[in-house]
């Protein structure tokens, strides 16, 4: 697959903070990718520096495509209307408003509404249009459906893949694991000023091999047990279960998730 965006031996530090140490990176064209990590691992400044919001020390980065950038908030007017906001943005880069794209998103229908009044979800969609005036190949998502209900949700993530289909590269940033399992084909993480893991979210589940989790629900509460052994651990704990005496209620499997090997390798555990 063609790169369109590439980092290399990117630094940066704050004092005597180095929060970036050398950072390698490859995005490919028409993929979206997460970059993740704990709060303070450097995520945020190395999406800047390739947004161009952020100077660096050292290193070089190559973006071959023009960027939309959706922020989690903006400093819109309280009381400029959706439209309004689309045709500024519209002059600021020289374009005309995509109406089948606003129409798509549902800003149309918002044209009446002072920004201010907009659900969450609406301010999701006004500032993920805006991101779209000028027809960018490649979007940075930053928390695109924080605070968003069930349907919001949905209905976001429905977009992002109409615009994969259309062959952009979402770039997102987010602390749900759930939404980078639905949507990313790759991620990076960072740790410790440089990258700890690079690959498909298959990739990184397998890493800490076919490892899952027993859980064992009796009247005393519930316990977890941790294996990579199913029959072997279910047969040790039943027996144990059993000379105790010990009534179970109920029992649960589950392969080791996502979110439990990120916060394994953010603690540098193995």
């Amino acid at each position: 697959m063609s790169s369109i965006i590439e980092i290399k031996e990117l630094k940066k530090s704050y004092g005597n903070n180095a929060v970036l140490k050398g950072i390698n990176l490859v995005v490919h064209k028409g993929e979206i990718f997460a970059l993740l990590g704990a709060n303070g691992t450097g995520k945020t400044t190395t999406l800047e520096c390739v947004e161009g919001l952020r100077t660096y020390d050292s290193g070089n980065i190559i973006v071959n495509g023009k960027i939309g950038i959706q922020l989690q908030s903006s400093a819109l007017q309280a009381h400029i209307k959706p439209m309004e906001a689309i045709k500024l943005f519209a002059k600021w880069n020289k374009t005309v408003p995509d109406y089948e794209m606003l129409n798509s998103l549902g800003i149309l229908e918002l044209s009446k509404n002072k920004y201010a009044d907009l659900s969450t979800g609406q301010k999701r969609r006004l500032h993920l249009a805006l991101a779209l005036i000028g027809n960018p190949d490649i979007i940075f998502l930053d928390e695109p459906t924080a605070g968003l209900d069930v349907e919001g949700r949905v209905s976001l993530h429905e977009q992002i893949r109409a615009l994969k289909l259309q062959g952009k590269t979402i770039i997102l940033a987010t602390h749900d694991m759930a939404e980078v399992e639905d949507l990313c084909d790759r991620i990076a993480i960072l740790q410790g000023g440089n990258i700890a893991f690079v690959g498909t979210v298959d990739e990184f589940t397998a890493i800490g091999g076919k490892r899952h989790i027993i859980r064992i629900k009796t009247a005393d509460g519930q316990k977890d047990y941790e294996t990579e052994n199913i029959t072997e651990t279910l047969f040790t704990v039943l027996t144990e279960y059993k000379q105790k005496e010990r009534a179970i209620l109920d029992i649960q499997t589950d392969r080791v998730s996502l979110e439990q090997n990120f916060i394994n390798v953010i603690r540098g555990a193995k």
